[in-house]
């Protein structure tokens, strides 16, 4: 692998050692930074194990993977690639915990979180855990959910575990496509790229997972916004060092991606910042840099309107040796323009934004906090933060929106 550091092979292969070595010394254990007792919510209760063919398990990158009573997989199996760990060797966490926003101590205000909303009811999972775990099987207002984050694409995906006519429990297979995590579900052990939320070999193969919009922002963003609701507990059950970047150096827009075997499209650096929009066959993709220069892009996807934001203040997890020390690279968010009836059209403001059809003044997670629209949120478009190379890898047929 060809990379302006050329030590980052050794890095991600001590890596691996070590996430290997935590999970055979995995423990029970409350962080002694929490500053009350976590608590376990109630959770939907996954279907078990069924005696099927397992994808899970069979070889890639070495033969394929077909087997008795498995459907054709729908990517060549010699570019489903083992990335070092086995199946689970990076734990997901099964039973997560939680502390409530104003009693956690621990996070950096400039640090990145993952904030969802279903129903109503919103959590942050701070990437600071994500980044050694990758999977959280949640249940949020009712809904099961797995919130995903795969380091070395840096994109974080929410989706819903039912499928199939199942309730689903999703772990790290160990492979990686495009270098992307593929996740495995346990009840079938077929296996999903998380890019593509869809099962690519196994018995599920061309089941397609519902996706949640899940936002990357900062702690002090999500403080603000959310003061009483639910944070991911440090109690993970797993012994790791939490805070730290087990990828240091990982974002440089220069280096390539770790087991990439795939053309990176020229038009962009492969570590690129972009945020990438989907529906049906319409794609786009929107360097991080651009939106920078111009905090607000009206854009429409799948013949949609669409309203692309950024604001500053979320650093990189993927640079320092710390997950709080990273490049400010910004928060962005995605929505609907379409509040009480009516298109809007918003101007970046010091603080946030502003519509200019009401003097409304909204945050970066879509929320009217002033004028005659306040308490109004805009509906989320599912949008990914993600690097360049991984973007254009999956939707080769991109559309990039780069206005100087």
């Amino acid at each position: 692998m060809r990379t302006r550091f050329p030590h980052l092979p050794l890095i991600v292969a001590l890596v691996v050692l070590a996430l290997l070595a935590g999970a055979c010394t995995a423990r029970r254990t409350t962080s002694s930074h929490a500053a009350s007792a976590p608590v376990t919510l109630t959770q939907i209760v996954a279907g078990p194990h069924e005696n099927v063919a397992s994808a899970a398990h069979l070889p890639t990158g070495i033969g394929p993977l077909t087997g008795p009573g498995l459907p054709q997989p729908l990517v060549n199996p010699d570019d489903i690639l083992p990335g070092g760990p086995p199946p689970d060797g990076i734990p997901a966490i099964d039973h997560p915990k939680f502390e409530r926003t104003d009693t956690v101590t621990w996070i950096h205000d400039h640090e990145p979180v993952l904030a969802l909303t279903i129903g109503g009811e919103s959590r942050a999972y701070p990437v600071q855990i994500l980044i050694w775990h990758e999977i959280v099987n949640d249940t949020v207002a009712g809904t099961p959910v797995s919130v995903t984050f795969c380091p070395l694409c840096n994109s974080a995906l929410a989706f819903d575990r039912r499928a199939g006519g199942r309730v689903l429990s999703f772990g790290t297979s160990g492979k990686l496509y495009n270098s992307d995590l593929v996740m495995y579900d346990r009840q079938t052990e077929s296996l999903w790229p998380q890019f593509r939320g869809q099962a690519v070999a196994g018995i599920l193969t061309g089941t397609n997972l519902t996706a949640y919009p899940v936002q990357t922002i900062s702690w002090t963003q999500w403080r603000t916004a959310h003061p009483h609701d639910w944070v991911l507990s440090r109690d993970t059950g797993f012994t790791r060092d939490y805070g730290t970047n087990p990828y240091p150096g990982y974002d440089d827009i220069h280096s390539s991606p770790f087991l990439f075997n795939g053309k990176t499209d020229g038009r962009y650096a492969p570590k690129t910042h972009v945020v990438g929009i989907q529906s049906g066959s319409d794609a786009v993709a929107i360097p991080t840099d651009s939106l920078r220069r111009h905090p607000v892009i009206e854009t429409t996807v799948g013949g949609r309107p669409v309203d692309v934001w950024f604001t500053p203040g979320t650093r990189s997890p993927l640079q320092g040796e710390a997950v709080a020390g990273g490049q400010d690279i910004g928060t962005t968010g995605a929505f609907s323009p379409v509040a009480a009836g009516r298109q809007l059209h918003f101007t970046a403001t010091t603080n946030g934004f502003r519509d200019t059809e009401t003097g409304s003044t909204w945050t970066i997670l879509g929320h009217a906090t002033a004028g005659p629209l306040a308490g109004t949120d805009l509906k989320p478009v599912p949008h990914v933060d993600t690097f360049w190379f991984a973007w254009a890898a999956f939707l080769p047929g991109t559309r990039v929106i780069d206005t100087p």
